[in-house]
């Protein structure tokens, strides 16, 4: 038993317990009933709130639809979801973008790409 033991020991890093305590995140928590209310804005808030919260996320603002999505070449950096989260915003993995449903919530997935039905439209054409 003992054996095992050390067989463990020395595969883990000496300071593995440390290293799994420290936090490595300072990002706020997440006000979920804010999160909720940002949810059931209509676009036209969703935009305002955006551009004054927000800026940059504001200029790569689109309105496909009644909803409101952002689109990032890369991977961002948790701070961006956390604060995309915190606005109502979700993850669309399929479509690759970050989605707000301005108080429209959609029942079912669309087998339609809602770009080409509905068109994108920059913010500043809403």
């Amino acid at each position: 038993m003992q054996t095992k033991i050390r067989k463990f020991e020395a595969i883990a890093p000496a300071n593995a317990v440390q290293q799994s305590s420290i936090k490595t995140s300072t990002l706020p928590r997440l006000d979920y009933k804010l999160r909720h209310r940002n949810r059931q804005l209509t676009t036209r808030e969703v935009l305002a709130l955006l551009e004054t919260e927000a800026p940059e996320f504001w200029r790569m603002a689109h309105k496909v639809g009644q909803w409101v999505w952002i689109q990032f070449r890369q991977k961002q950096p948790q701070a961006v979801t956390s604060t995309l989260s915190q606005l109502g915003f979700h993850w669309n993995r399929r479509r690759m973008v970050w989605q707000h449903p301005c108080g429209y919530f959609a029942t079912g997935r669309a087998d339609y790409d809602p770009r080409r039905r509905y068109g994108s439209h920059a913010r500043h054409a809403i």
